[in-house]
């Protein structure tokens, strides 16, 4: 990812040796290294992502930037809907002076990405420091930044409805940020539907460094600005959480398949074993659709939690990682003993449920907290050897859960498969010859947890890949 720095051009990481060279394109002039854009030697205030994605552009000037290339460099860190994109975008234009119907700078290329298209692009050694005036030397100087960026943020109706007037707003609400937060918010105290506008400013001081507080509390119109921040949250949660969704779900009937395939061919294989080869697939279906089923209510719950948290983004995955698990879990409990009852006429109370799906989504929930730690909240996006350690932190905890559940009495998947197997007459698949390979007759303690742990760390690790595979 390119290297941010502070919102008004302050020392930023040092920029790696590519980067030492700035453009100058008309009467601007961009400098990577000092983190800052100017025009007429004036500064041009743009938040780091923005500023990442113009680099982008301009260093890439020669070709069409494809959408994934884009999200993959400047959102590497975080997941995001495509309206962010274009919601940057819109903010470059407006900085730039620059139109999308007739573009002078940024080209949309349909259903593609965007492109640099201004045509005198000099690129020079960087040289010594730019003199750059301030962003803003006085409230006063500059009425005309304020007041447009307040009506933006205060418009109402069908023009504020759906993504686009969302960005839009949100837009504003970071100008404002970029300007003071303080001062933004005295001036929308007096102002007609300021609830609305102080939740946008609350929700998106995190992506401002150097934003300052927005409070709710014991303020006028504070607890209708919360309720519209919930509302808020809760629309864009749904929109981000299914596309993570989805992709746990995979993961987790993913690690299911392979699991319950793994454990059919070593009970097919296990000395004195009556299972025939045909049980194989019957196991890995079974291994996954549990997984499928437990990783589809655990994932939903981490998906909410990263859209909808912030400041206690680690305690929500944990909560929510939870809940999601105990409602899958406690439905596929009562509606398999119904099942069973009513086919069979057998009431198998002991094969697992609710609690152990609590206990494997809090666990998953915990592990991906402290393998993808966000102090600004929002949704994690770890690439490579980051998303592998995650994934395997979670299936870590995941499989000491399982241990726990077990010693504690409770059923996992393959100990409730036992059950049922030696509740009806005839079954092949009793998982008694597995447990004469550490030393059992039967499935005791020892098998019970082996096969507890080896279960847990399947469907933590399913899980966190499939939650965060990249989806575009």
């Amino acid at each position: 990812m390119l290297p941010r720095g502070p919102l008004r051009g302050e020392p930023g990481p040092p920029a790696p040796v590519a980067s030492r060279s700035r453009y100058r394109f008309g009467e601007f002039t961009l400098s990577p290294a000092r983190r800052v854009l100017l025009r007429g030697g004036r500064e041009v205030p743009l938040i780091p992502r923005y500023l990442d994605l113009l680099i982008l552009l301009v260093r890439r000037r020669q070709e069409a930037v494809p959408r994934r290339d884009i999200l993959d460099v400047v959102w590497s860190d975080v997941v995001v809907s495509d309206g962010a994109l274009t919601q940057a975008v819109r903010t470059l234009r407006r900085a730039l002076g620059d139109q999308s119907r007739e573009p002078a700078f940024v080209r949309t290329v349909s259903r593609h990405g965007y492109q640099f298209v201004f045509p005198d692009v000099v690129e020079e050694p960087e040289g010594p420091a730019l003199a750059a005036s301030p962003v803003a030397p006085s409230l006063a100087s500059d009425p005309d930044r304020w007041e447009s960026a307040l009506g933006r943020l205060l418009v109402s109706g069908p023009v504020a409805a759906g993504e686009e007037g969302e960005a839009e707003r949100r837009e504003a609400a970071e100008a404002l940020h970029a300007l003071g937060t303080a001062e933004a918010l005295r001036r929308l105290d007096a102002r007609p539907g300021h609830e609305t506008a102080r939740a946008v400013l609350r929700d998106t001081r995190w992506e401002v460094p150097g934003a300052g507080e927005v409070p709710l509390l014991g303020v006028p119109g504070g607890l209708e600005a919360a309720r519209i921040l919930v509302e808020m949250r809760l629309r864009r949660a749904l929109r981000l959480a299914g596309r993570r969704w989805t992709g746990a779900s995979a993961g987790g009937a993913l690690a299911g398949l392979v699991g319950g395939g793994l454990g059919g061919l070593a009970l097919v294989l296990a000395p004195g074993s009556p299972a025939p080869a045909r049980v194989l697939a019957p196991l890995a279906l079974v291994g996954a659709v549990v997984g499928g089923l437990g990783a589809a209510g655990v994932g939903a719950g981490l998906a909410m939690a990263e859209a909808l948290a912030r400041s206690l983004r680690g305690l929500a995955l944990v909560a929510l990682g939870a809940l999601g698990g105990a409602v899958v879990g406690f439905a596929a409990h009562v509606l398999g003993r119904w099942t069973l009852a009513a086919l069979f006429g057998q009431d198998l109370w002991m094969v697992g449920g609710g609690l152990e799906g609590l206990g494997l989504g809090a666990a998953a929930g915990l592990g991906y907290a402290l393998a993808t730690p966000r102090p600004e909240g929002g949704m994690a996006a770890p690439r490579g050897g980051e998303r592998m350690t995650a994934a395997l932190v979670a299936g870590l905890c995941c499989a000491l859960a399982a241990i726990a559940l077990t010693l504690a009495g409770r059923s996992l998947a393959g100990a409730s498969l036992n059950v049922m197997a030696r509740a009806f007459q005839g079954s092949q698949v009793g998982l008694a010859p597995l447990a004469r390979l550490v030393g059992e007759r039967e499935m005791g303690p020892l098998t019970r947890t082996v096969m507890a742990s080896y279960e847990g760390f399947l469907f933590g690790l399913g899980l966190i890949l499939g939650l965060t595979r990249r989806v575009r």
